[in-house]
This record gives C-alpha cells, structure tokens and sequence, in this order.
C-alpha cells in the first residue's frame, strides 16, 4: 500500500507525477466510454441562439456579444464569469530591433500588464501569435486595384508571381485578449448600468488604458474585433482552409463569420492530437522556462520554425499585491530552512537553492516597485494538414524548443480542451 502511494507522489511521466495523471486520464477514459472524443454537427441544424459560438467542450456556452454603439465585439463566458475583447496588433520585427530597444519594449510591456493588473479588474490577459496560410486574396485585390495586366510583357510576369506569392506566404498574426472579471468589477458595473451594457463600459475603460499603454511596448492595436471578426478567427483556426473563402466574401479588409458557424464541423480527439475539418492539431505546454540569463528575444527560434505552421499562447492571470508577498515570504522561509536544516546536518549548500533564492529576492524588488505579479502559462499548438505532416512539424518544433531553452510537453489526453485554450484568442484558464 505505501509502495503505491510512494510510486503515485514520487514517480514522475512527462513532467508530472502519476498522481497528477489519474484525474486526466480517468477523464479521457471516461470521455471515450460515453462517445465523446468526436464532434459532429451539421450546419443546417446550429442552435441559433444569438451569439452562440457552438464551440465543443467546456467552451460550448460560449456567446459573441456587441456593444452598445455596435463597434467592439466581445465574448461572454457565463461559467467562469468573464467578458473578452480581442485586438489584433502589430509590431516592427523585434529581431531586427536592438538590444536597448528589445529591453525598452519589454519594460513597457511589463508596465502595461501591470497597470491592468492593478484595476484588480481583470482575470487575465492572453497573447496569442499564430501563422495562417494566406490565401493571396489582399495581394490580388491590390493587383487589380493598382495594377496593369495588359501591360506588355511585364503585366503577365506580374500577375504570375502574384498569383504564385499569395499562397505560399505564411503571415503572422498577434492578438491580445483581455478577459473582464465580472465578479471583481460588480460595483462599477453597477455603476454603470449593470448588465452586459454596464461590463462593457467598465471594458471599454480598460481597452483604451491598453490603447494608450501598450504603445510604450512597441506594439501597434489594430482595432479592437467585432462579433463577426472575432467567430472569424475562430473558424480559420479550427479550418485554416476557410480563410481563402473568409477573405474573398468578407466586405472589410478583415475577414468575418457567422458566429454560429465559428466552431467545427467535426473533431476528433486523440491521446497527443486532435483532427478538425481541414487540419491535424497537436499542443504542447511550455513546463519550463529558461533557467540561465537570456535575451528577450529567446523564443524567436520557436516563433519562426521555417516549413512550421504553430500558435503560441501567452496567457497572464494577475495576482493580488497581498497575496504575492505573502508567497514571496512563505517561499523565501522555505528556502532558508532548508540551508538551515542542511548545515545541521553537516551537508554542502545547495546551488539551485542560492538561485531559487536571488530569484525570489528580485521577485520581492520588483513587486515593491510598483510590478504585478502574474501567473503565466505557455502552450503551443502545432498545425499540419496530413498526420505525417504534423508529426515532421512536432519534430521541428520540439527542436526548436530546445534552442530556445524551453521544455515543452505533450498534454496528452487533454488535447481538445488544449487546443480551446491555446489556439482561440479566448483568454480561457
């Protein structure tokens, strides 16, 4: 008996423990004695609920909502009590910048993440930054707008490589996702009318303080995406394929969906993948962070895997200013009983301890000048079109990922709710 409960606490697969294990894989058991690791729905039999998303999973309660002057989109999670704006920004190639203005933009970015935190009004801020297949439909628009095909010699050349550019590129795409805590804001929601209609006021605030802010990181808010814009993502994640029919059809410049018909046709839920209408999908969580000084550019080796379609998802969950410290203390104690239990014992001072310890020490520094501090998950979704496909990219990525002296795991039997969180702008936890 104490031999497997030893073995359950101490005995580690993939980054955890089996006692960590047995809750996952007695769901993934559970899910697939009952039938539900496949996702089925026609389109002509959608609820049609206003807004609703029709998003497998957890996620199915998952409506677009808009606002009150019809110009901002959000999405409303009544579970977990949130309501999210997405924006989608840019920025100047951070590689290219130099070593000052990389630690500038990152400093900026750390004081905006903190002026959010401090509202104590949001439950938690998400980057996602993904490659999509370009369906080459901005390239012709401008070729047919500002272009001559009749010219001679020149203009079939042109039309040519316009043609064969568009689809092979790869662009990328950053947006930034802020969830509203709607338990957390209830008196100025009140305040402000109550309701969807007061959450949104109380949002708007908090969009136009990132507005203003977020520029001192380097970073460019592109607008922040209606109903439509945000199911658009949405669907071109699930079938990255739609994206040529999106862009063509679209009346903007960014592609809009139907938002009942955001979530997939079919999926299909495997233990280290899952298969959706157009592509094979596999995520990974970032389990360890660099553990040595690096640049702030050390994920561009992961973010720019050349033949790699990914997302990467940054997802922040601010903290109390309270509750930090009282980590803060209750670690560093830990740390100094252990030294002290072990020069009782006669036994060497431990390296990983006197780290651990400076860490924690600068932790401390920055939290009492003014930082939030915040609980950060990674995750990684690797897309491909065909099974061999995926397992050549998951290969890349994975060596990519020790360049970029990060660890990244599979999150097996939890590949369909990962996929959920990682790959859709949703701010989920």
């Amino acid at each position: 008996m104490w031999a497997l409960i030893l073995a359950a606490v101490f005995v580690r697969y993939r980054g955890r423990s089996l006692a960590d294990w047995a809750p996952i894989a007695l769901r993934y058991a559970t899910r697939r004695a009952k039938g539900q690791l496949v996702w089925l729905t026609r389109p002509s039999s959608r609820p049609r609920r206003e807004g609703l998303l029709h998003l497998p999973g957890t996620a199915a309660s998952l409506r677009v909502v808009t606002s009150p002057d019809r110009h901002t989109g959000a999405v409303h999670d009544p579970h977990q009590g949130t309501l999210t704006a997405v924006v989608r920004v840019s920025s100047r190639a951070f590689a290219l910048l130099d070593p000052a203005a990389q630690n500038s933009n990152v400093a900026g970015w750390g004081r905006t993440l903190a002026a959010l935190s401090r509202t104590g009004h949001i439950a938690r801020v998400q980057v996602l930054e993904r490659t999509v297949p370009d369906s080459g439909d901005a390239l012709q628009r401008y070729w047919s707008e500002y272009g001559n095909p009749g010219t001679h010699l020149a203009g079939p050349v042109y039309t040519d490589l316009v043609t064969a550019a568009g689809p092979a590129a790869a662009p990328h795409e950053s947006y930034v996702a802020i969830a509203l805590d709607l338990k957390a804001a209830r008196r100025l929601i009140n305040q402000a009318g109550g309701g969807l209609t007061g959450a949104f006021s109380v949002l708007t605030q908090l969009t136009a303080t990132f507005d203003h802010s977020v520029r001192n990181a380097g970073l460019v808010p592109g607008g922040w995406l209606t109903a439509g814009e945000i199911a658009a993502v949405i669907r071109t994640a699930y079938d990255p394929k739609a994206g040529a029919a999106l862009d063509q059809w679209s009346p903007g410049d960014r592609p809009e969906a139907d938002p009942a018909a955001a979530g997939p046709v079919v999926l299909v839920e495997k233990a280290d993948r899952i298969e959706t209408d157009s592509a094979h999908h596999a995520t990974f969580w970032i389990e360890n962070w660099p553990r040595i000084e690096t640049g702030a550019g050390f994920l561009h080796q992961l973010l720019f895997t050349s033949g790699v379609r990914r997302t990467l998802s940054l997802t922040y969950a601010p903290k109390g200013l309270d509750a930090a410290l009282k980590d803060v203390q209750r670690k560093k104690a830990t740390v100094i009983a252990d030294a002290a239990e072990r020069q009782r014992k006669g036994q060497v001072d431990s390296e990983e301890d006197n780290v651990e310890y400076a860490d924690i020490k600068n932790r401390e520094r920055e939290l009492i000048a003014g930082h939030a501090d915040v609980a950060l998950t990674g995750l990684v979704t690797v897309s491909a079109d065909t099974p061999d496909q995926l397992n050549s990219a998951c290969a890349a990525i994975e060596t990519a990922a020790v360049a970029a002296l990060v660890d990244l795991r599979p999150l097996t039997w939890q590949q369909a709710e990962a996929f959920t969180n990682a790959a859709l702008p949703l701010a989920r936890p």
